[in-house]
């Protein structure tokens, strides 16, 4: 048999508000048990939802215990409509599928399939397997529409001798694939053995060694006695700075207390302390973002800062890469990001591109069921630093800013990470603690202030100034391709490979480029420094050209 659609479970498999558990178990092994104990546990008001046609004495009075065990306030519907349970349950509701067993089997019946010795006529079969695969659909759909808490219990058929007729293997095959797409769209799944639960981990490929040239980054590559162009951080930090720093260093015997920073940093967006985690340096976010989401399959759009895709392939995760075109300004294209993508990561300002996508990007790639990461690291550099950290509206989006580039602090690893709050905790419940030292967050609720909004826009402002006139200068060589940013940095294209290598022969020690997917060694990425550091890198470039074309 040709694998069933029930065992490919999409991202329309995913739920977007509501949570879903599944519970299996042999007969009498306590799942029934389990799954009370929950419904109570949660608070919700319970809506069992029995799915079951009483047809003889043994199986009523089966059915009539159970519904003495239940507490008097449950409500029960007695439906074989799971979709519309769930809608009819309601916001807040707790509800329980009782069981998927007797579903599957009144599932079957309806549709003229009989489990039992005769064999299914082959259209029948077909047309049963599609209702279940529409029916179970719908059932995940509506569990992703609302606040709701969904638990179905399920019997783990199939361990034991094998089913002896035609259609009793027809319905251990289907229930088989019905409990995997359950399993597969579950937030979480259960096996109840002897009253006891075994909790099922998601099926997780061990990971894969990270290409090394992932972990490549600019501050290995000048060499000594070079110009340093490869590590894009301004000259810092500020004295007013330093001086409070100094002063938190005279008391370093307490432990680190991230309460005040964490909602300096909220409230420079808008939002409450619940939404915002501080972490030492943006990479940190990445690696931890990874750790906690375990996407089916990540999108990382390149060429971007690699850090993200080092970490989620370190975890395991599925990872496709989606390009940015030069000939469209290294703008995403949205549609280009494969819709099953559970998780999109991409920089805005894009490093080493230096484009900024429009907002409306990041708001196309936001749907039910995914999570947005906007690597926002070099967002300080903008006239509106509120970035994609500010727009609480986009559904699923997660932005990770870092403080060190403008400000001089990369080595103090100063950061945070805005999302919702949700995400947050989860983030909060992996990490050890006093994550983040007293130094940095003494920083980031100075540098998140409104107090210090001015300098920022005059430091950003600065540095736009010197870009403009480095891109101008560059274009007028007329050979090298560059391309207008929006940070402290542009990337540089030559016509012959070895730019870098080239560079380095007047001094001058470029970021690597081929170490970007999607780039090679004809580019490098160069910092914007002061105007005779650029008019320097200006002058070497207008000699390799020269020196190309004698």
């Amino acid at each position: 048999m040709n694998p069933s659609p029930l065992s490919r479970p999409t991202l329309a498999d995913q739920r977007a508000r509501g949570r879903l558990t599944l519970v299996l178990g042999g007969q009498k092994s306590g799942k029934s048990g389990l799954a009370a104990r929950r419904a109570e546990a949660s608070g919700r008001p319970v809506v069992v939802v029995a799915p079951a046609i009483v047809r003889e004495a043994e199986f009523k009075a089966r059915v009539e215990r159970h519904r003495a065990d239940r507490p008097q306030h449950w409500r029960t519907l007695e439906t074989f409509d799971l979709a519309a349970a769930v809608a009819e349950a309601g916001e807040g509701a707790f509800v329980l599928v009782d069981a998927l067993d007797t579903w599957l089997a009144e599932t079957l019946e309806s549709a003229g399939v009989f489990v039992g010795d005769e064999v299914p006529d082959p259209e029948l079969r077909a047309r049963a397997e599609d209702g279940v695969v529409a029916a179970l659909r719908a059932f995940i759909a509506a569990v992703a529409a609302l606040d709701v808490d969904v638990l179905v219990i399920a019997g783990q058929v199939g361990l034991g001798v094998h089913a002896g007729g035609p259609g009793a293997r027809l319905y251990v095959d289907l229930h088989g694939r019905a409990v995997q797409t359950l399993s597969a769209a579950a937030d979480e799944a259960l096996l109840v053995i002897g009253g006891r639960a075994v909790r099922l981990e998601p099926d997780v490929p061990p990971a894969a060694p990270v290409d090394p040239l992932l972990r490549e980054h600019g501050d290995t590559q000048v060499p000594p006695g070079a110009t340093d162009l490869a590590v894009n951080v301004q000259p810092g930090p500020p004295p007013w700075l330093a001086d409070r720093l100094a002063a938190a260093v005279r008391d370093l015997a307490a432990y680190p207390d991230d309460r005040a920073a964490r909602a300096a940093a909220a409230a420079r967006h808008g939002r409450p302390p619940e939404e915002c985690l501080v972490v030492d340096g943006a990479a940190e976010a990445f690696w931890l973002l990874a750790d906690v989401l375990r996407p089916r399959l990540a999108a990382c759009v390149h060429p971007s800062f690699t850090e993200p895709e080092a970490a989620l392939r370190a975890a395991g995760a599925p990872v496709v890469r989606v390009w940015r075109a030069p000939e469209q300004g290294w703008r995403l294209d949205p549609s280009a990001v494969p819709p099953d993508a559970d998780l999109v990561v991409l920089g805005r300002p894009d490093n080493p591109t230096g484009v900024l996508d429009p907002v409306e990007t990041i708001a196309a790639l936001a749907r039910p069921g995914r999570t947005v990461v906007v690597d926002e690291a070099f967002a300080e550099f903008l006239d509106d630093a509120d970035g994609v950290a500010g727009r609480r509206d986009l559904q699923g989006v997660v932005a990770v800013r870092s403080l060190t580039k403008l400000w001089g602090l990369a080595g103090l690893r100063v950061g945070y990470v805005a999302g919702p709050p949700d995400v947050v905790a989860r983030l909060a419940a992996r990490r050890q603690p006093w994550s983040v030292n007293s130094l940095a967050l003494t920083a980031i609720e100075a540098l998140t202030s409104p107090v210090a909004e001015d300098e920022r826009r005059a430091r950003a402002a600065a540095v736009a100034e010197l870009r403009a006139e480095l891109t101008a200068a560059i274009r007028s060589i007329g050979g090298p391709r560059v391309w207008d940013a929006h940070a402290n940095f542009v990337l540089v294209q030559a016509e012959r490979p070895g730019l870098r290598e080239r560079l380095l022969e007047h001094g001058l020690a470029a970021r690597r480029a081929d170490t970007f997917p999607g780039l090679d060694d004809r580019a490098v990425r160069v910092a914007v420094r002061d105007r005779e550091t650029n008019a320097r890198l200006v002058a070497a470039l207008r000699s390799i050209e020269d020196g190309s074309l004698a």
